[in-house]
């Protein structure tokens, strides 16, 4: 009997490596060796136009360090981190909050409000630079003010805020609908003992919603982080792909693509996306440390 059962077991578990064999192969050959050979390559000097590679050790890295353009573009990608994260999450969890309450049209409301996140980011540069453009529709309201008009995109101070604003219009509808199955999976009889302890709104809010949140949150924060630090599409399109003006709305992904495929320094580049690599790793693991006890 218990020669059968075992010989059971060890088909089930042959016949689910067998399943996941197809996804490990193709994980292994599209991430895992793409990995590992953009590691090997950034301690090299290689280019695209040549089949030869030569060892620097880590020049590439401390040449990384000594480039303003790479440092104008890393410190504009942690703006936007701190501009649209915070932002991406309190409105998401706000709006989430109002399709979870009794009003009529909830779905019309969640449909509207996830749309910007599946319409093409090519679509969403081109509607925020008509609206933003020099005599476009937010100019023409500042001067009917008795402001001076504002030419935001060639503006090194306001171009990197407005492409903030891009990003959390882009994607606040899908944490909206993260935080809304969070909401929906947390028990009503907690906000019913909290009423009977006399807890407000605000109270219920800081005592149950955000602490049974916790986890949702620590998911939708990473995957914000990810998003913002892998932002590429929309800053191409507004700045025709040169990350302008001066630099100002440069991203870390856009000058690693410049680099591999304009200036042809695939070795530098693969140096700068493990640089980008490190620095999001280390931000999941701050996360992880101050969400422990909610994620363990």
């Amino acid at each position: 009997m218990k020669t059968a059962i075992s010989r059971k077991k060890r088909k089930e578990t042959r016949d689910g490596w067998l399943f996941l064999l197809p996804f490990i192969i193709l994980v292994s050959i599209f991430f895992i060796y793409p990995a590992l050979d953009a590691f090997y390559l950034s301690f090299h000097k290689y280019s695209l136009l040549s089949t030869q590679s030569e060892f620097v050790g880590i020049h590439n890295y401390l040449n990384a360090f000594h480039d303003s353009v790479f440092i104008r573009a890393l410190l504009n990608t942690l703006g936007l981190m701190v501009i649209a994260v915070p932002l991406q999450l309190i409105i998401a969890l706000c709006l989430a909050m109002i399709v979870n309450s009794r009003i009529r049209g909830k779905s019309f409301y969640r449909t509207a409000y996830f749309l910007p996140y599946v319409t093409s980011v090519v679509a969403i540069a081109i509607i925020f630079m008509f609206l933003f453009k020099d005599g476009g529709i937010v100019n023409s309201i500042i001067e009917l003010l008795g402001l001076h008009s504002i030419s935001f995109f060639n503006n090194t101070h306001w171009a990197l805020p407005l492409v903030g604003i891009m990003v959390i219009w882009e994607f606040m509808g899908f944490y909206m609908i993260i935080f809304l199955a969070g909401l929906q999976n947390i028990q009503q009889s907690l906000y019913e003992a909290a009423e009977i302890d006399g807890a407000n709104k605000w109270q219920q809010l800081i005592n149950v919603t955000l602490p049974q949140l916790k986890p949702t949150i620590f998911f939708n924060l990473i995957i914000s982080m990810s998003t913002t630090a892998a932002l590429y599409g929309l800053v191409v399109v507004i700045s025709k792909g040169k990350g302008g003006p001066l630099n100002s709305t440069m991203t870390m992904l856009l000058y690693i693509v410049n680099t591999a495929f304009d200036d042809f320094q695939m070795g530098y580049a693969c140096a700068q996306g493990i640089i980008l690599f490190i620095i999001l790793f280390s931000l999941t693991i701050i996360s992880k440390f101050i969400f422990k006890e909610e994620t363990d």
